[in-house]
């Protein structure tokens, strides 16, 4: 009797690639630039929890179909609903992170090892990661943040570079642009997108 079946090793098979390219996307591309620990741990988790989660539905034969139908739904829901907002690029790397999971756990058919799906599984990965990196490093996509701000006077086109000099000073960051959003003229507070260098 064998030690594990020969579709539970190719299981193993595509989690390690699975692994290794959810830790190049989010270790060598999302991170270097906001430095979020919080989101790290998130990414990496999610990206295990999807892949076993699809992989043992996608094995009960009969009721596939119906499985892959309720997870997808409940794993797409979870970047609904949530307590705290979340922003679009981090929303853009987990969406991706969940489906490079999904698509690693469905690309086996369960009828052996099958190293032809592995290869399009490694093809398809290194697509991924091609067009990551390109619209991280060659589109200068910059890092951004929401600041509630108490200086009303200074949100105004003919003072725009002391609001610029004030943040730089108030948040340390390398700010090359800001954007005003709401302002609360009753609170004399004013909602700012700040964009910035992230920290080397």
């Amino acid at each position: 009797m064998d030690f594990i079946s020969v579709d539970f090793a190719q299981m193993l098979v595509r989690f390690a690639l699975c692994l290794i390219v959810n830790l190049i996307i989010i270790d060598r591309l999302y991170y270097p630039k906001c430095k979020r620990r919080d989101f790290y741990f998130t990414y990496m988790l999610t990206s295990i929890a999807v892949f076993f989660l699809m992989f043992f539905m996608m094995s009960m034969k009969a009721k596939a179909t119906m499985g892959i139908g309720i997870g997808l739904f409940g794993i797409f829901s979870i970047m609904r609903f949530r307590t705290d907002a979340m922003p679009v690029r981090e929303m853009t790397y987990l969406f991706l992170i969940i489906s490079l999971s999904v698509i690693s756990a469905i690309s086996g058919d369960h009828e052996g090892f099958d190293w032809v799906r592995i290869c399009e599984l490694v093809i398809t990965d290194i697509i991924v990661i091609f067009i990551t990196w390109l619209c991280e490093y060659r589109l200068k996509v910059k890092s951004t943040k929401l600041i509630q701000y108490d200086r009303v006077e200074l949100a105004t086109p003919e003072r725009y570079p002391e609001l610029l000099e004030d943040l730089k000073k108030r948040t340390g960051l390398d700010i090359i642009k800001v954007e005003v959003g709401g302002i609360d003229f009753l609170k004399d507070s004013v909602v700012l997108k700040v964009f910035y260098n992230p920290p080397v």
